[in-house]
């Protein structure tokens, strides 16, 4: 390879991940296009999900745990009175009950209790592994384990929309928040039940969606280069 385009492909590409493909797939879809191997992701995204992902390249895989520990932003949407296996539309259904009832202050009052520090305990369909087995392969074969609590943080999770059965939120959190169970749980306290329909990142750390190139248009010119990640503090 020629030795100056080596050095472009060090650095960072900010995807706008498009819904229905996993984040190993978009990974896939760089490395073919660039005709490179050493490409990861940092941090995943469900298929369900929109939105900014960081892809590393070349020497910028090595700060994958600097990207990981980086909070989040999302703008999600609760279906409310639908209660599902996975958490999010795309489950099998378990249960419906009543939502009529559902006013926007017990939104807003329910979304207060999650401000701060909270203990949140992971979901079947993650990405975390149990004796070398991601949870979500667990589940996908309707077998459920144990998760202990994680210690995370919600710095705020504001009301943005409220048509029932439909509740759009925007949360700002630290790593390892889990916006479906923050649904799930929400729609528990409100007595009704509830799921994720919809999930969109919008930021990973210093980086914005209106930073994100659609996976279609992106080109070498995008990458983010070692030299400018150094300038926002990557390290």
């Amino acid at each position: 390879m020629d030795p100056n385009r080596a050095a472009r492909l060090n650095g960072i590409l900010v995807i706008d991940k498009p819904s229905d493909m996993t984040s190993h797939d978009v990974v896939d879809v760089v490395r073919r296009k660039f005709k490179m191997k050493q490409v990861g992701h940092a941090g995943t995204l469900d298929p369900l999900a929109t939105g900014v992902l960081v892809i590393l390249l070349g020497r910028a895989t090595k700060l994958f745990n600097t990207f990981s520990a980086y909070d989040k932003a999302y703008v999600a949407t609760i279906k409310l009175g639908l209660i599902t296996d996975t958490a999010d539309i795309r489950g099998t259904i378990l249960d419906q009950k009543p939502y009529n009832l559902i006013t926007e202050k017990d939104v807003r009052a329910v979304f207060n209790t999650f401000l701060g520090d909270i203990d949140q305990i992971p979901p079947m369909v993650s990405a975390l592994k149990h004796k070398g087995k991601r949870l979500y392969q667990l589940a996908r074969k309707g077998i459920e384990v144990k998760r202990e609590a994680r210690r995370i943080k919600i710095y705020s999770l504001d009301l943005l929309h409220f048509a029932l059965p439909e509740v759009k939120f925007s949360l700002e959190c630290s790593k390892e928040t889990y916006v479906r169970k923050i649904a799930e749980d929400a729609g528990n306290l409100l007595g009704c039940g509830g799921c994720i329909s919809q999930i969109h990142r919008t930021k990973v750390g210093p980086f914005h969606i209106a930073q994100a190139i659609k996976l279609e248009c992106f080109s070498e010119q995008d990458i983010q280069p070692m030299s400018s990640l150094l300038e926002k503090g990557v390290q």
